[in-house]
């Protein structure tokens, strides 16, 4: 059908002798919506700030956290509370990207059980685990003279628009997100790199960084095409054997950038088909 027979009157009221202009076909108004739609998706959900490196749910977490410091450890389920002010997607997704923070040991002190990436265990309940902010996260994330500031959703507040980050966090943390018609996937970088690259980068000088990963493990680099779209890189775990007269071991000394539960099921597969019988240690 045409667009004609489906032409609305914008804020619903008849449309007898009104002015044309201000009647919106459905193929605008899908257009309209559409484009509101995926821009509050791309920057209010899934795609991090290059400015400061941060997901809006992690700049509100860590904007919570600085007005909650005391130089204290505070319960997670606080915390969560606190960041509900800001962030408006609910307990879950605050809870899950303030985890990921903390397994990462470079903004959040964490205190108990927080899972474990190398082994893929999940963290322990917000209420019984506890967090506060690093000295460095205190030192390079915030200064409120040189902060540009916009009310919150339900304009009671006031939050940051971006965290004056005085590091590379996008760089160093890493970061992956599916957005709206596009999606985001920057790998981690080692720490000490990515300070001699700054340092190198004052002095006008040439420099290299490539992805390193919290694991370990190997890398091959030959396609990374500096990561840029299109590029990739390949990883390798190592892999020990231990042979006693009791029995054979298996001793992973450099896990690849997954998790140990992911990494053992088709290793533990490849190597029953070959006959062998694999032990693998429950922790590293």
């Amino acid at each position: 059908m045409s667009d004609f027979l489906y032409t609305f009157y914008f804020n619903m009221e008849p449309t007898t002798g009104q002015d044309p202009d201000k009647l919106k076909t459905m193929s605008v108004l899908y257009e309209d919506y559409f484009l509101d739609y995926a821009s509050y998706v791309i920057l209010e959900r899934a795609v991090p700030a290059l400015l400061d490196g941060l997901k809006p749910v992690q700049r509100r977490i860590l904007h919570s956290m600085k007005e909650m410091d005391d130089g204290r450890y505070h319960k997670v389920a606080n915390i969560i509370g606190q960041t509900m002010q800001y962030h408006p997607h609910g307990d879950a997704a605050i809870g899950d990207a303030l985890v990921n923070m903390g397994q990462k040991n470079l903004l959040i002190d964490c205190q108990g059980n927080w899972g474990d990436v190398r082994t893929g265990d999940s963290a322990a309940a917000a209420r019984y685990i506890e967090a506060r902010l690093t000295k460095f996260a205190l030192e390079i994330a915030f200064n409120a003279q040189t902060t540009d500031w916009q009310l919150t959703y339900d304009g009671r507040k006031k939050e940051p628009i971006l965290l004056p980050v005085k590091f590379p966090l996008v760089l160093s943390e890493g970061v992956e997100g599916i957005a709206v018609g596009l999606s985001t996937k920057i790998l981690p970088h080692n720490f000490n790199e990515l300070l001699d690259a700054a340092i190198a980068i004052l002095k006008n000088e040439p420099f290299v960084v490539y992805p390193d990963f919290q694991t370990g493990g190997f890398i091959d680099v030959a396609n990374y095409n500096k990561g840029k779209r299109g590029g990739k890189v390949r990883i390798r775990a190592k892999i020990e054997t231990i042979d006693n007269w009791l029995s054979r071991r298996y001793l992973i000394v450099l896990l690849q950038a997954h998790s140990l539960k992911a990494f053992s099921k088709p290793m533990t597969k490849a190597l029953l088909r070959s006959k062998k019988s694999p032990t693998i240690p429950p922790k590293m």
